[in-house]
């Protein structure tokens, strides 16, 4: 459920705020291959939207806020990296890679918390796998709501 609000909150944050606020995490930089590094869906404002909402929802589920925090900060951790991976593939931004659209995301925080949430490889594996059928599901809905941009 961690890594759902902190997935869900950027995008929920676009929705209800647009491009208010949407500064770009990578300030425009662009590598040597001239690439951004990350591109213009990875904001500050969805970041602190995800740090925010893992945190809040930590206590309701008896967790710390500070075990939140951290599930939201690997959780974008891997986000992050996914973004930075597919600019280097020369992805279009934005654009639907499944395997790494939802693997880091949820693998990060799994691994990083995993002695904190006594987790075994079994029910990491399970998390991953229904993170990434939660995104298949939802992510088409969100968009016939419009609340997503795209599809996936």
């Amino acid at each position: 459920m961690l890594i759902v609000a902190a997935n869900g909150a950027p995008v929920l944050a676009h929705a209800m705020l647009g491009e208010r606020g949407a500064a770009p995490i990578d300030f425009g930089w662009r590598l040597a291959d001239g690439r951004r590094l990350l591109g213009d869906a990875k904001t500050w404002r969805g970041l602190v939207a995800a740090l925010a909402a893992s945190t809040a929802l930590a206590p309701l589920l008896g967790l710390s806020p500070l075990l939140g925090l951290a599930a939201g900060a690997l959780a974008m951790a891997g986000d992050l990296l996914a973004s930075f991976v597919k600019r280097r593939l020369d992805r279009p931004p934005s654009s639907r890679a499944v395997v790494l659209d939802t693997v880091p995301e949820s693998l990060l925080p799994a691994l990083g918390l995993m002695r904190a949430l006594q987790l075994g490889g079994g029910e990491i594996l399970v998390l991953i796998v229904l993170f990434g059928l939660l995104d298949a599901l939802v992510s088409p809905l969100l968009y016939r709501l419009r609340i997503r941009r795209r599809p996936w």
